[in-house]
């Protein structure tokens, strides 16, 4: 692999970019939990709650000067009962959002006349971006005809993203200027959207890719975009 030393200094870069992630605490928050909520039913206006999640309820005091109040307002279990509300309860959440992803499918679009490739090589990022959930609590019965709450999770974002990845240096990417094969060094960055689940995100990314090396200048992609498929994964 051709690559400078002083290149890999600017990976060892980026690896303390990743670990430096460790010291973001709940900055990334998949899934309900314990937290501030935006809180409206059919019934009830939107409203600022602070939620107190167990492994038994759901527990819900409004706010006071952003403070939870030490009343409790609302307390929705988990486990079945012969009792629940019969009308469904949104919970609503901005935050920020950070991920490690990596672009699974890259789609290059053609240059220079020739054919457009669609490439699979390694890569990982560190992506930032704002986050946006909705969880619906719906009430369901079991055989039993006991009820229970069943959360709907919905959840998008958009953000930018950086790493490192690798890539093929060969004659067609090179236009026959480079006889040898060999996988390149590249950082990738650009802009991406996800969907969200509780653990992991799916979505598109739109990048460009820069080779650590001196070939870049006979590169057929330096500074093109490419379009790929992209999934995350939670740090916390």
């Amino acid at each position: 692999m051709k690559v400078n030393n002083k290149y890999i200094i600017g990976l060892g870069a980026v690896g303390l970019i990743f670990t430096a992630c460790n010291t973001f605490e709940k900055a990334s928050t998949h899934g309900l939990n314990s937290g501030i909520y935006t809180f409206e039913t059919k019934r009830e206006k939107a409203q600022k709650v602070y939620v107190d999640v167990t492994d038994e309820n759901l527990d819900v005091y409004r706010l006071t000067k952003n403070q939870p109040e030490k009343r409790l307002f609302l307390t929705i279990p988990f486990k079945p009962t012969d009792s629940l509300m019969v009308y469904p309860m949104v919970f609503k959440k901005q935050s920020l959002d950070i991920d490690i992803t990596s672009v699974l499918l890259k789609y290059r679009p053609s240059v220079y006349g020739l054919q457009a490739q669609l490439t699979t090589d390694f890569n990982l990022a560190l992506y930032a971006g704002w986050r946006f959930d909705k969880y619906k609590l719906i009430n369901k019965r079991d055989l039993l005809g006991k009820g229970y709450h069943k959360i709907i999770s919905r959840g998008y974002d958009f953000g930018v993203f950086a790493g490192p990845g690798a890539t093929l240096i060969s004659p067609f990417t090179t236009q026959n200027k480079r006889t040898e094969e060999y996988s390149g060094l590249i950082i990738q960055s650009g802009f991406a959207g996800f969907i969200e689940t509780n653990s992991a995100s799916f979505g598109f990314a739109i990048g460009f890719d820069y080779l650590l090396n001196s070939d870049r200048e006979v590169w057929i992609y330096t500074n093109k975009p490419w379009v790929g498929f992209v999934v995350g994964i939670a740090l916390n």
